[in-house]
């Protein structure tokens, strides 16, 4: 083993330094000021590492170092030998291993260690260097054990990081009383004193009213244990809360065996809502007004942790009523779209609905103004997997052309008068889920265009802008007009049209799935006897007759609002047929037009055939022969026809 070697300690400010070694005599590295080579690096221990030679050989052993001690980036136990320019790493430190005599750059800045020599005796170059140091950081050590290097750090320091301590361990508190304990603790040991107590509204919920008159304070944290009532600081307690200032008393204003008092007002959100006690017994130094400053700082760390409570359990409350409401929304919505009715027509459409829901075509819903296009646009959405992303609809006959267009696509600021700022258009509100358009004929053919280009995949841009946007949409469109006409008569572009009709559900109108009307009144009876708080639960037979009878030209949405007027009106258990409230309108047709030629009235085939035999005789003035050549019946059965209707 060559008997001179060396460690060249790199400093990238001052540049190398090397520390000549000797056999025989040990060098210790760490952060204490008592090592032989004092490692500048918060990463470093206090005792963390030595060099020295054992069996011929220089080796370098790690003190059980926090952070560990590296040897070529590689981490070391125990003892490891050293090879020629070996790097020992500390942290960020390195120090390089070398044998026989340094290298000459570093031979201004070389230094002989001695027994108990260490390099804090530095040239001068270096102590100036070193005295102008303010800051310097690698990683926090403020939530280490602060003790470990207690001894060499300025009370200041010691506050700042037992203060830093205290709160993380807040931020992870879920109570006002783990918070009381922790902070109480904090100042305890910082204030250097055993007893002490929290004096704050046990009530998270309580603190919100505290700001607006004097509080009614609990011991949420005390030490020793619990105090005896009688103990409990009430004069000193006021004190603080009439003049929001923290004080320090002497032992004329205490109890037997107090030296001193500290007392400081909690703040939350600017309010005093308690206020933390800390007593000095006998054998204990008197309060300080660094005491003071560190009690007051701790106790507005806890205000702070206590206002983020009170916001965090606010937050949940309101968080709970929001998916409360969600809930009861989401349930009034099914309710809303549930599809009532056992026709065979009603039947159909749920299964078509079934069929086309797992799948991403363009659906087209026809059917007469109120027959309930939206439920089925709105059912489709919920059947399909798109269920939990949005759905929006559009009524395109509602808006101008110009402002469909920005409803539909959007616009960029300043697109055209009154736009002062952007705005996403429903297809962009759409995305990932379904958007439906109802009175899809009345779309001007410009925005026609514009239209068929997203419905084939097409990015678009807003009005007014030049940035493509591109959606996943799915289309559901709505219309009571006849579309084949309006293709016809170039009011609606073919191609489109086309595109439109991938699939086709016809909603048939009320007046024919008769069969749904009982059901579909009867569940809009429940509902608003529920909502309006009506006595009202069932219908008169006369009602139902006359609801069977009733040619229903407003379809569904007629029905829905003759029940809920004569749910609102009826002064007693059962709707009758004058609660009602029958329109006297005819009926739309496809098209949208008011049908022509008399009014229809529902009858059952035997009934028109009845009436027309009765108008035939009438016609042939009674003559039985005449009025069955004209039927193109036979006599005996014109005569069993009139005996049977006679009965």
């Amino acid at each position: 083993m060559a008997t001179t070697a060396y460690l060249l300690l790199h400093d990238p400010e001052a540049g190398p330094t090397a520390i000549p070694l000797t056999v025989g005599q040990k060098v210790t590295l760490g952060r204490a000021s008592t090592n032989s080579i004092v490692v500048r690096d918060e990463r470093a221990s206090r005792c963390h590492a030595e060099v020295f030679a054992a069996d011929g050989q220089w080796r370098v052993r790690d003190l059980d170092s926090r952070n560990g001690t590296r040897v070529g980036g590689e981490p070391i136990k125990g003892m490891r030998p050293l090879a020629a320019g070996d790097v020992i790493r500390i942290g960020k430190t390195e120090i390089t291993f070398g044998l026989g005599n340094p290298p000459t750059e570093a031979a201004e800045g070389s230094v002989a260690l001695g027994s108990g020599m260490s390099t804090d005796h530095l040239p001068e170059v270096l102590q100036q260097w070193h005295a102008s140091i303010t800051h310097r950081r690698t990683e926090t050590r403020l939530l280490d054990v602060i003790r470990d290097s207690a001894e060499t750090a300025p009370r200041v320091g010691r506050a700042a990081a037992e203060l830093c301590r205290l709160a993380f361990a807040l931020g992870q508190a879920g109570d006002t009383r783990t918070l009381a304990g922790l902070a109480l603790a904090t100042a305890l040991e910082g204030c250097g004193t055993t007893r002490g107590i929290v004096l704050l509204p046990d009530a998270v919920g309580a603190l919100a009213a505290a700001g607006k008159g004097a509080p009614t304070l609990e011991p949420l944290a005390a030490s020793p244990g619990e105090w005896p009532a009688a103990e409990i600081p009430r004069a000193a307690a006021a004190a603080v809360l009439r003049m929001d200032e923290a004080i320090v008393a002497r032992e004329s204003t205490q109890r037997p065996g107090t030296v001193s008092s500290m007392s400081a007002p909690i703040r939350a959100d600017g309010r005093t809502v308690g206020v933390m006690h800390l007593e000095k017994r006998a054998g204990e130094r008197e309060g300080t007004p660094d005491d003071l400053e560190f009690l007051l700082a701790v106790c507005n760390a806890l205000g702070m942790a206590v206002a983020n409570l009170q916001a965090r359990e606010a937050l949940s409350v309101r968080l709970a009523t929001t998916a409360d409401e969600n809930a009861r929304l989401k349930a009034r919505l099914r309710e809303e779209s549930r599809m009532v009715g056992v026709s065979r027509a009603l039947g159909t459409i749920v299964g078509q609905i079934g069929r086309v829901a797992g799948t991403k075509a363009t659906v087209l819903v026809r059917g007469e103004s109120g027959a309930g296009k939206e439920l089925v646009a709105r059912a489709i959405h919920e059947a399909s997997d798109r269920r939990s992303g949005p759905f929006v609809c559009l009524n395109c006959a509602a808006l101008s052309e110009t402002l469909l267009e920005s409803e539909l696509f959007g616009h960029e600021k300043g697109a055209f008068t009154g736009a002062t700022e952007r705005k996403v258009g429903k297809f962009e509100q759409a995305h990932r889920g379904t958007i439906m358009l109802d009175e899809i004929g009345e779309m001007s053919p410009a925005i026609q265009a514009k239209f068929l280009r997203v419905l084939e995949g097409h990015p678009y841009e807003r009005v007014g802008g030049h940035t493509r946007v591109q959606v996943d949409v799915r289309v559901v469109a709505a219309t009571n007009r006849n579309l084949e006409k309006a293709v016809e008569s170039g009011e609606f572009r073919r191609d489109l049209y086309f595109r439109l009709k991938v699939v086709e559900i016809l909603v048939p109108p009320l007046r024919q799935r008769v069969e749904d009307i009982e059901p579909l009144a009867r569940h809009f009876l429940e509902r608003f006897a529920a909502e309006t708080g009506q006595p009202v639960r069932d219908f008169t037979p006369a009602a139902l007759e006359a609801m069977r009878r009733h040619h229903w030209p407003g379809t569904i949405r007629e029905l829905r609002n003759c029940v809920e007027r004569a749910v609102v009106l009826s002064s007693g258990g059962s709707v009758d047929v004058h609660e009602l409230g029958f329109s006297d309108l005819g009926s739309s047709g496809d098209t949208g037009r008011i049908a022509s030629g008399p009014r229809y009235v529902p009858a059952t085939l035997e009934e028109v055939e009845r009436r027309h035999v009765m108008a035939t005789l009438t016609a042939t003035a009674g003559n039985k022969t005449k009025a069955a050549a004209i039927l193109g019946i036979e006599r005996s059965t014109l005569d069993r026809k009139l005996a049977r209707w006679a009965d």
